[in-house]
């Protein structure tokens, strides 16, 4: 036996002569047993340990403790065979036991004795890694044993082993080995569930311990298709595919997204940012995929940068005419409630929302510090900015910022003890006011007291902050008629929605409100009883046919336009008032004829009945005053419903026969819509009058056509011309000094109280990509109004060089020059609109117009617009570097954004 170890020792060192000379026995022991490199030492999370067959180290202990080389203990080369089920795959036995069937050594540990004694020929060692569980640290004996299968052929496994400290990313490229899929190719993975459910494995930086991947678990590698959807989105993709030819092949990011209902805002803003070159070129050459922040408390967990990344890779791959970004909507819905449903929204909201949640999905930094913010405190602008910046930067590093972030120099002053505070602010995009005329433009209808005039049309220019009696001198100017002569009401549904006083604020008036102005004489005043003339409203009504309607409400519907009648104070009785509102309903309702006269059926009664007068009643009146009006008549018009109020009139008023009336009077309430029994409950209410018709009298002596009839002045014809802005105005405007409003003071520390200063924004530092936000909807707390002034913007050379303040670059002017890339537009007022997008192909240089699924060429000229809403702009530089250089294996050169085509581009559609 000596003889074989002296001849083992001989020929190892015959095949291995750079090996270097065994150690004594004593000092195998002491390197294997203690010391930083033997069995002893701690185990520490990552580190390799080696399995060794318990019998074979057991006679080496023996061997080594005898101390004599020669001795028959020598234990030979290490043979593991039976810690092996097999001798082909090699797996581990199962139910191994540790200081029965092996012991564990360390990395170091192992290659001694390797070194010293060999291994078996072919044999291959029996690595495992040291994996820190909760509250204890173990080798990993039995690593997990997955089944990999690829999306298209998912019965088909190959059983792989992976410890548990491996990262997801080592499956999903042991996977991509094992199923020879090229670099190009894009992959995902999904663990199928116990249930047969599957899971997508996002993060593949967390270890398989932290994916909770369990032996025996299916993992399934998908692969990308060529037209940038995933197999697993079939059933969505379906819809999608169904009218497209299979084989299309077309301009990549020249394609149309379908409109879910409403949807078009997003589809605006998804177009715009998808024609920001850099920032598609990160998507489409997947450097997304290393910057995927799935613990970020801040961001979507990966899911909107996911979800973006799709729709970018289907719309550039050329192979989609449309694409429904159904997937996308869900996802917004989810992250961001507003988005929910299918109500139509502002696609700058939508773009502010998924620049900041892009940015969170792929923020470098994985934990964010906490930075405090520090004033100037008199410090160069320039230290102050740069450390800003920096700060910023430790906290919020991504595309995003390197593509659409700038630094704005915030300046505040205050009113008091002029303390001056300077901060630098990041910013993301640019929102600039519109020079905003100081104009209105509003649409009335004028009523005159001749009742042979039709209403008038007229189109008046009043100040936006003015009052009711601007609007009532502005008409005046157009008719010759005293201001003082006139009452303005909001006319709804056939009833006064409101009657203003001369005081009241023009901006309580919206556009859409239908406002009467109606000539009243100067007699009087609202509220002055002194005065000689009371003015009524009027209410037209029509007896329909018996219905389940409450008892109070007669089955009488309004009708018509009210109107608003004068009548004299010491003339207030109902016969009266019937033929001085039978005047001035004249031009559209026929009198009665002489055969319509009663034949003395109806009782003969002396008219006792006067309107009642209460102590509060609508100022300016007219006298209306028409041939029957010469004296009162006998008659009772209201009949049994005439008011309750039975003061006498005068006992020397005539009696005589009267005519058949043609409507019956009653008073109402404000609405027009039940009678009222009395007044005397309230004294100082405005009494309104309706003239009940009956439908046979109505269709009679009533002509609606005539009724309904007006004539519109030459005013109307006219148009406010809204001269252009530059683009470059707005861009003064908004670095305009300005002082803030009292719902949002600013704290002086100077003086330890809230102040309105002055504010004033200054350019420090542009992005690559500048976004510039129109504010074209204007909201105040009575009025909305959409800007629909054109602004006028350069397509290219927009030079920012006079509003950035940093100290320039003289040597480097296209750092301050931006060429137009893309313009979400948006048409249509406040209630409803419609959103598209001009937008400039990377590759190609051609302009395109994408109105949801519709894609089609344009040129320069078409570009601009008043439906003009969010300007996209690139840094020349920026243009000149994305560029392919001679030589690079990249196709060759675009022309630039905004150049004239070479050639003739395919209308998609």
């Amino acid at each position: 036996m000596a003889a074989v170890a002296a001849n083992v020792a001989a020929a190892a060192e015959d095949q291995e002569p750079q090996r270097e000379a065994v150690p004594s026995l004593e000092s195998q022991r002491l390197q294997i047993e203690n010391g930083e490199s033997g069995r002893g030492r701690p185990l520490r999370a990552g580190e390799s340990w080696f399995l060794v067959v318990q019998h074979w180290y057991k006679q080496w202990e023996a061997y080594v403790q005898g101390g004599d080389k020669d001795s028959g203990t020598f234990p030979g080369c290490i043979n593991n065979a039976d810690l092996f089920e097999d001798q082909v795959n090699w797996h581990l036995r199962k139910g191994l036991v540790e200081g029965e069937d092996y012991v564990l050594l360390p990395a170091a540990a192992w290659h001694y004795l390797v070194d010293w004694y060999g291994l078996e020929h072919g044999q291959p060692p029996i690595e495992r890694k040291v994996v820190e569980l909760p509250s204890v640290q173990k080798v990993e004996v039995y690593p997990v044993e997955l089944l990999l299968a690829r999306h298209s052929d998912m019965d088909t496994t190959h059983t792989a082993q992976f410890s548990r400290t491996d990262s997801v990313d080592l499956v999903l490229r042991t996977a991509r080995e094992q199923f020879l899929v090229s670099p190009q190719e894009e992959t995902r993975l999904w663990i199928k569930n116990a249930e047969g459910s599957f899971e997508r494995l996002c993060n593949t930086r967390v270890t398989v311990l932290d994916a909770a991947l369990k032996t025996g678990q299916v993992v399934i590698m998908e692969t990308r298709n060529k037209d940038g959807t995933w197999p697993s989105a079939q059933p969505q993709a379906v819809n999608t595919a169904l009218e497209e030819d299979e084989n299309f092949q077309g301009q990549p990011g020249i394609c149309g997204l379908t409109n879910l209902g409403n949807t078009c805002f997003m589809n605006s803003a998804l177009q715009c940012l998808s024609n920001v070159p850099q920032l598609t070129e990160y998507f489409l050459k997947n450097r997304y995929l290393e910057e995927l922040n799935f613990c970020n408390p801040l961001g979507m967990k990966g899911e909107i940068a996911e979800a973006y990344a799709d729709l970018v890779k289907q719309a550039w791959s050329g192979h989609h005419r449309s694409i429904v970004p159904h997937v996308f909507k869900t996802k917004v819905g989810h992250f961001a409630s507003q988005f929910l449903g299918y109500q139509q929204h502002d696609s700058q909201e939508l773009l502010s929302f998924l620049l900041d949640g892009l940015h969170e999905d792929l923020n470098r930094v994985k934990k964010k510090e906490y930075v405090e913010l520090c004033d100037a405190a008199g410090r160069p602008d320039q230290e102050v900015a740069q450390e800003a910046w920096q700060n910023h930067k430790r906290r919020n590093d991504s595309v995003i910022v390197d593509t659409f972030h700038g630094l704005f120099k915030s300046t505040l002053v205050c009113p008091d003890c002029g303390n001056v505070s300077v901060t630098f602010d990041p910013f993301c995009y640019l929102s600039v006011p519109l020079p905003v005329s100081h104009k209105r433009v509003m649409e009335v209808f004028f009523v005159s007291m001749d009742p042979r005039r039709k209403p008038e049309q007229h189109r008046l220019v009043v100040p936006k902050k003015g009052k009711i009696s601007d609007l009532c001198v502005a008409l005046a100017k157009h008719t010759g008629m005293s201001p003082e002569r006139m009452m303005v009401a909001d006319v709804f549904s056939h009833r006064f929605y409101k009657i203003y006083q001369l005081e009241e604020s023009l901006s309580s008036i919206l556009d859409r409100d239908d406002i009467f102005i109606y000539e009243v004489s100067g007699r009087s005043a609202i509220g002055e009883n002194t005065r000689e003339d009371v003015v009524l409203p009027i209410y037209l009504r029509e007896r329909t046919p018996a219905r389940d309607y409450n008892n109070s409400y007669y089955g009488l519907m309004l009708f018509g336009h009210p109107l608003l009648v004068s009548v004299p104070r010491d003339r207030l009785s109902w016969d009266a008032l019937y033929h001085i509102l039978l005047y001035r309903l004249s031009r559209y309702v026929t009198r009665p004829s002489s055969d319509d006269e009663d034949d003395g059926d109806e009782k003969d009664m002396e008219d006792k009945d006067n309107i009642p007068k209460p102590g509060h009643v609508a100022g300016g009146s007219s006298q209306d005053s028409g041939p029957e009006q010469a004296g009162p008549s006998s008659g009772v018009a209201g009949g049994s419903r005439a008011p309750v109020d039975s003061s006498p009139g005068p006992s020397h008023w005539p009696q005589r026969a009267r005519r058949k009336h043609l409507f019956t009077l009653q008073t109402v309430n404000s609405n027009g819509t039940s009678d009222r029994s009395t007044f005397n409950e309230d004294t100082h209410a405005q009494p309104y009058i309706a003239i009940d018709w009956e439908p046979e009298m109505k269709k009679r002596y009533y002509d609606e056509v005539e009724a309904e009839g007006y004539v519109k002045h030459d005013c109307v014809g006219y148009v406010l011309k809204k001269a252009p802005v530059r683009l470059q105005e707005c861009i003064e405007l908004f670095t305009t000094v300005e002082t803030l409003e009292k719902e949002n003071p600013w704290y002086c520390p100077t003086c330890k109280q809230h102040q309105l200063a002055t504010k004033k924004l200054d350019l420090w530092m542009l992005p690559e990509t500048l976004i510039i936000h129109l504010k074209r909807f204007s909201y105040t707390k009575f009025s909305r109004e959409k800007l629909d002034t054109l602004v006028e913007f350069p397509i290219r050379d927009l030079d920012f060089s006079e509003f950035v303040i940093k100290p320039q670059n003289e040597s480097a002017p296209e750092l301050y020059k931006y060429d137009l890339i893309a313009v979400s537009n948006h048409y249509g007022g406040l209630r409803d609109g419609h959103y598209t997008t001009f937008a400039c192909n990377k590759d190609s240089g051609q302009w395109h117009y994408f109105d949801d699924n519709s894609v089609s060429p344009v040129t320069e000229n078409q570009i601009e617009s008043k439906a003009a809403y969010v300007l996209f702009y690139q840094r020349q530089d920026v243009a000149r570097r994305l560029q392919p250089q001679p030589g690079s294996s990249d196709p060759p050169a675009s022309p630039a954004c905004g150049s004239p085509p070479n050639s003739e581009f395919m209308d998609v559609n």
